[in-house]
């Protein structure tokens, strides 16, 4: 029993390559086919990745159940990965072009519906993205941007500043109190008179 868990019986070079052709496809689509794979924005997009992990089990494993050749793809993923992360890391025009640019999706409360239909996405899954991040509708997003990465930033408008408003409560705090200090001025004023 011991020697068939860990009995390879596929060549270990083998046995690292299959992770690695496949990693490098996969991230190759997933480029391809847009940010919004990664955004899971419904049901669909989710189902589609969990998918893809059982689509390519076997393209990675082969016909090999082992707990070596696990373990030897396990490696030969995380060993791509990092690699794969570290020459990114030192070639910023590389990862920029590899990793796309980010679409601006609300300007201004104003949606580009040009650059949503890019990207795939109707007005009720950008209603949902906006929802999800507590505002009720476009016109109160100054920016909406979906990440190359798949995330949403989104920035609100902001109605004031907060010195702007300090300075007005300011204001209003000092015409009640002059026109409160009127009023005692014309009580006093009656009450000496009578």
């Amino acid at each position: 029993m011991i020697q068939s868990m860990f009995h390879l019986p596929l060549p270990v070079l083998e046995k690292i390559l299959r992770p690695v052709i496949v990693y490098l496809f996969l991230i190759s689509f997933l480029r391809l086919f847009g940010k919004r794979e990664l955004a899971q924005l419904n049901p669909f997009d989710l189902v589609v990745l969990l998918s893809l992990s059982n689509t390519v089990q076997n393209a990675m494993i082969g016909d090999d159940n082992s707990v070596s050749g696990g373990i030897i793809g396990a490696f030969s993923l995380l060993t791509i990965n990092w690699l794969l992360t570290r020459i990114l890391f030192r070639m910023p025009k590389l990862n920029k072009a590899f990793e796309g640019s980010p679409s601006i999706l609300i300007r201004h409360g104003v949606v580009d519906w040009a650059e949503a239909k890019r990207e795939a996405l109707t007005e009720l899954e950008l209603r949902a993205v906006l929802h999800r991040q507590g505002y009720n509708d476009f016109d109160e997003v100054e920016k909406c941007v979906l990440e190359p990465n798949g995330n949403f930033y989104i920035e609100g408008i902001k109605s004031m500043s907060d010195d702007a408003q300090r300075a007005d409560l300011r204001l209003e705090m000092r015409e009640s109190i002059a026109a409160l200090t009127r009023e005692v001025k014309e009580l006093r004023a009656e009450l000496a008179a009578r």
